[in-house]
């Protein structure tokens, strides 16, 4: 059986694997799946969008599916408006924050969920079956289109509250993120700065808000005295935040602050978030009556422990954060309406951030064939566990070893042909030696795979 979805959704170079022949068998299978019913279709502003739409939609309404097509839309927004219309599904055509060349297609449940792996695989086996349901002429399904970016931002303003207006610098990286973030902060009372909000398909920077992407955007909060500087990448599922002082605020450090809030807002309870999450969130959050759940990578596991658990907040260490009390589809644009509501509940980040502990984080990726990832894991999982003294272990998404000072984690990535080393320890010295060992062995493993 053919293998089409990955960490999250389809994702790959456009017109090599994902064409508009694969765009229309998934319209089909999708269409079978539902046997009927509404979906909402939207896309991010990559210039293969169009295409991979227009065949997705012949798909679906050649199966008798009526599509909601919302156009050009952050992905935030697809799971909001499944919600709004009371839809069956919704489909975002986005590669989130990979390279321009790259696109995807990712399915949403009706309570604004992904689709589980599960759904996908039962996908999968419809599209390699061919078997896809065929509407008779009369009943072929209808295409109506929508913009629900003004309901939107009117429920956003009922949930989130400022007493202050401040000045936000928002670096949307020519994403889907140009249409909405910049309005909703305007509406919240804010004074605006946009950066890199033309909705092209050009991105001018790396579209994963990190510190080296978004070193324009830290020197423009700083040159313009700013309060924040927000990002996204090509979705908008994803936040990255520069502090009042022009400073990335690291991804572990801005989820530890946002969790804490969140407990804050609403109470003590439960924050899921994924396997390559560090101490400092547990430490930061417990004093706050908050208990941490690790699960998979990826925002469907994270959403669905929080479903399974009623958790208070779920977010990755990737800068997608999901808030269950909104919408169970990772939202960077209403997390920066919180980030707000947060500096002007507790203050500034750069005073903030200096109550979350720090500890030394190193990642790397080294490259390794998708044929030979899951032997390289077998022989990774048997090597760990004997060179290296550990406490517990945690095999939900790859192989977690921890001890009370140090952990890592090796995982397979499920969208590029790499693995991934992430580890963390107290000290500096501890962890480059750490890194060393565990590089060598993925090596010996990959090699012998």
């Amino acid at each position: 059986m053919g293998k089409y979805f990955g960490t999250s959704g389809i994702r790959e170079v456009v017109n090599e694997r994902l064409t508009p022949e694969l765009a229309l068998r998934v319209g089909k299978a999708l269409g079978t799946y539902l046997s009927g019913g509404t979906v909402v279709v939207g896309k991010d502003t990559r210039t293969s969008g169009e295409m991979l739409k227009s065949a997705l939609i012949s798909g679906l309404l050649s199966t008798g599916v009526d599509v909601i097509d919302i156009g050009l839309a952050p992905t935030p927004l697809t799971g909001f408006a499944i919600r709004l219309y009371k839809a069956d599904a919704g489909v975002t055509i986005t590669a989130s924050h990979n390279p321009p060349e790259y696109n995807g297609i990712k399915v949403w449940q009706p309570n604004g969920m992904a689709y589980t792996p599960e759904m996908e695989a039962e996908l999968e086996a419809i599209i390699d079956s061919g078997n896809f349901k065929k509407a008779p002429w009369n009943e072929i399904g209808r295409v109506e289109r929508a913009d629900p970016k003004r309901e939107y931002i009117e429920r956003a303003l009922e949930m989130v509250k400022l007493n202050g207006s401040y000045n936000v610098v928002l670096d949307t990286g020519n994403g889907a993120g140009s249409i909405l973030s910049p309005y909703l902060q305007r509406e919240l009372g804010n004074k605006v700065i946009s950066l890199n909000s033309h909705p092209s398909g050009f991105f001018v920077r790396e579209l994963e808000p990190n510190a080296k992407s978004l070193s324009t955007l830290a020197r423009t909060v700083k040159a313009m005295g700013a309060d924040v500087g927000i990002a996204h990448d090509g979705d908008a599922d994803r936040i990255g935040v520069v502090d009042d002082q022009g400073n990335f605020v690291e991804y572990e450090v801005m989820l530890s602050l946002i969790a804490g809030y969140m407990l804050r807002k609403f109470g003590r309870g439960k924050i899921v978030t994924t396997v390559d999450a560090g101490f400092a969130l547990d430490d930061y959050v417990r004093p706050l009556g908050g208990e941490v759940i690790r699960t998979r990578v990826g925002d469907v596991a994270v959403a669905d422990e929080l479903a399974r658990h009623g958790g208070i907040f779920g977010g990755e260490p990737s800068g997608t954060w999901i808030i269950p009390q909104w919408n169970l589809t990772p939202d960077g644009i209403f997390a920066g309406a919180l980030v707000l509501e947060m500096i002007d509940e507790l203050g500034p980040i750069s005073e903030l951030a200096k109550e979350v502990p720090r500890y030394v984080t190193l990642r790397a990726k080294i490259p390794c064939p998708n044929e030979k990832k899951a032997k390289a894991m077998e022989i990774i999982a048997r090597e760990a566990l004997r060179s290296f003294d550990h406490e517990r272990l945690i095999d939900i998404d790859g192989i977690r070893i921890e001890n009370s000072d140090w952990w890592i984690l090796f995982r397979p990535s499920g969208t590029e042909p790499i693995m991934r080393i992430t580890l963390e320890a107290h000290t500096e010295e501890k962890a480059r030696g750490l890194m060393g060992k565990a590089e060598k062995l993925v090596r010996e493993a990959i090699g012998r795979a």
